[in-house]
């Protein structure tokens, strides 16, 4: 029997179930599947009926350029920034993964906005073509999950999957940065 802090859950009468359908106890339990759970859909976008992850990827995007404009990041701030929200995202992922009992759900996509973030390292200036680039290029390798992409998301829970994200950002990263060195952008 599955317990909220001292209390079986059985004691406690009905068991609150989130839009996603994670069931859970109330209390601290209902708190931390809540915050997991908005984490993880990246405050709802995981929940776009067409094409979630590509939904919080320009969610990321859209925040980077706001950090950019009014915070005057560099490209290679938003790869710290990544590498900080991997933590929470692992764990977020991890758990929303678990309570759902599926291995990699389609509605978590916080691996999608670290993934983007790292993916915006690699620009050597930032303007609206970088912008773009940035998004196809991240957007291309999730999708296409070239070795080792593939294999890193065999690794177990949240680690899984938000490694192989980060990996196609890295990906992304050297491919823009590359594109920089020749002007292209």
């Amino acid at each position: 029997m599955r317990s909220c802090g001292r209390v079986p859950q059985d004691q406690l009468g009905p068991t609150w179930t989130s839009a996603a359908g994670l069931a859970s106890c109330p209390t601290r339990e209902l708190m931390r599947t809540h915050v997991a759970n908005a984490i993880a859909t990246w405050f709802g976008c995981g929940y776009s009926p067409t094409a979630p992850g590509t939904v919080g990827s320009a969610a990321a995007l859209g925040i980077a350029i706001l950090i950019e404009r009014y915070a005057g990041w560099r490209p290679l701030s938003f790869a710290a920034l990544a590498l900080m929200a991997s933590v929470p995202a692992i764990w977020a992922a991890g758990e929303t993964a678990r309570l759902a009992k599926m291995k990699d759900p389609q509605f978590v996509v916080v691996d999608e906005v670290v993934g983007q973030w790292l993916a915006l390292a690699g620009a050597r200036a930032l303007n609206w073509k970088s912008w773009l680039a940035a998004f196809l290029l991240f957007r291309l390798f999730d999708i296409w999950k070239p070795l080792p992409v593939r294999q890193l998301e065999a690794l177990p829970g949240g680690v899984g999957i938000v490694a192989d994200d980060l990996m196609a950002g890295l990906d992304a990263a050297l491919v823009l940065f590359l594109a920089g060195w020749f002007n292209l952008y």
